[in-house]
């Protein structure tokens, strides 16, 4: 038999063998929990090779766009720009998601309500019929029509009238199921600039704030944003704007009516402003209250938030134009983009060409037509 000290000597060495296995067990568990919750090891730098992998190396833009946000996120940089400054602000159609297939996404939601929707066909006025007239017009032959920008505001605010914010939404996201004509292997709502998307990731990742300055309707950009790989909440989207009422309100003036518990928001049917070129500087002096130090368009209709974003800022700011020269993977205009190139060079804006400084427009599976 065993003495009692070998005994000891035996149960000794099985607790240091199981103790060993239970750290051991510990160990792999705290490992494993922490990797999912990115506390193991540091996570990895935002770097402009990862972040901006569908622009091309050489890409004037992207270099630019780099260097600075090296230099502003640098405390040891005279360039440096404290986080609460680092506001960016960002056309949609053109500039973000596709601007024309054969026209702005609002123009052939528009299209759609007033000739295609049974629920509505029979209810359109006649102006609004008239408004989609014209855009079908245009849609076949390019002609342009005085006026028709405030028009088409109109014609969105009153066929859409009634309709609860909700309830415009899901609208909006039904149409976004339909094709886009001029291309395979894309919806209506997955027109996403994909080399755009990773410049908005990028600068949120160096702690800047993006808004949406755009001239679509506000609620119709907010559906479009809605279920989409871009991350804006509702409160950065800035657009054109309608009157919001409630089901019970009636004609009785805002100042007089008070919001029901069991009431209900509602937009009203008036058009209020079309949010385009000098009111978009307007509306970012009264909405964001900060003035941006860099600003992305495509157009003359972006002109003046662009010279607001550069001139007399305390912050080393830059504007960003694209220019539409890419013909074969997208709806292109060589003499638009012509112009824009000439733009920039006047006013000192940094040209990106969607021709040449992108590897993908739309990501694999999307072809043009």
């Amino acid at each position: 038999m065993e003495n009692e000290n070998s005994k000891a000597a035996k149960w000794r060495a099985i607790a240091i063998v199981a103790m060993t296995l239970l750290v051991m067990l510990a160990c792999v568990h705290w490992m494993g929990s922490g990797a999912a919750s990115g506390a193991a090891s540091p996570e990895e730098p935002v770097t402009a090779d990862t972040s901006l992998s569908y622009w091309t190396e050489d890409a004037q833009a992207k270099n630019a766009l780099v260097t600075y946000i090296e230099a502003v996120t640098d405390e040891n940089n005279p360039d440096y720009i404290p986080v609460e400054n680092r506001i960016a602000v960002f056309d949609l159609d053109g500039t973000l998601f596709c601007e024309t297939d054969p026209n702005y996404f609002d123009y052939t939601l528009l299209l759609h309500r007033v000739t295609e929707d049974p629920d509505y066909i029979d209810k359109a006025s006649d102006f609004e019929k008239e408004v989609a007239q014209k855009i079908k017009t245009q849609n076949e032959t390019g002609e342009s029509f005085s006026g028709l920008e405030v028009d088409h505001g109109k014609a969105v605010a009153s066929s859409f009238a009634g309709m609860t914010i909700n309830e415009f939404n899901a609208y909006i996201q039904e149409f976004k199921k339909l094709p886009m004509p001029s291309y395979e292997g894309m919806t209506r709502g997955e027109g996403w600039y994909q080399p755009m998307l990773q410049v908005v990731n990028y600068l949120q990742a160096n702690d800047f704030t993006v808004f949406i300055v755009s001239g679509t309707d506000r609620f119709i950009v907010r559906g479009i944003c809605d279920n989409s790989p871009l991350n804006v909440p509702n409160s950065q989207i800035i657009g054109s704007d309608e009157t919001v009422v409630t089901k019970k309100q009636g004609d009785e003036d805002g100042l007089n009516y008070v919001y029901e518990a069991d009431d209900e928001l509602i937009l009203g049917g008036e058009f209020i402003v079309k949010n385009l070129k000098m009111n978009k500087v307007a509306v970012i002096a009264q909405e964001i209250g900060v003035q941006p130090v860099l600003s992305f368009g495509n157009s003359s209709g972006d002109a003046s938030m662009a010279e607001y974003t550069i001139n007399n800022n305390p912050y080393k700011a830059l504007a960003f134009m694209l220019c539409c020269d890419d013909t074969e993977r997208e709806n292109g205009n060589v003499e638009k983009a012509d112009k824009m190139y000439s733009l920039c060079e006047e006013f000192g804006w940094i040209p990106v060409s969607m021709k040449n400084d992108w590897t993908t427009i739309y990501g694999d599976g999307v072809t043009h037509k």
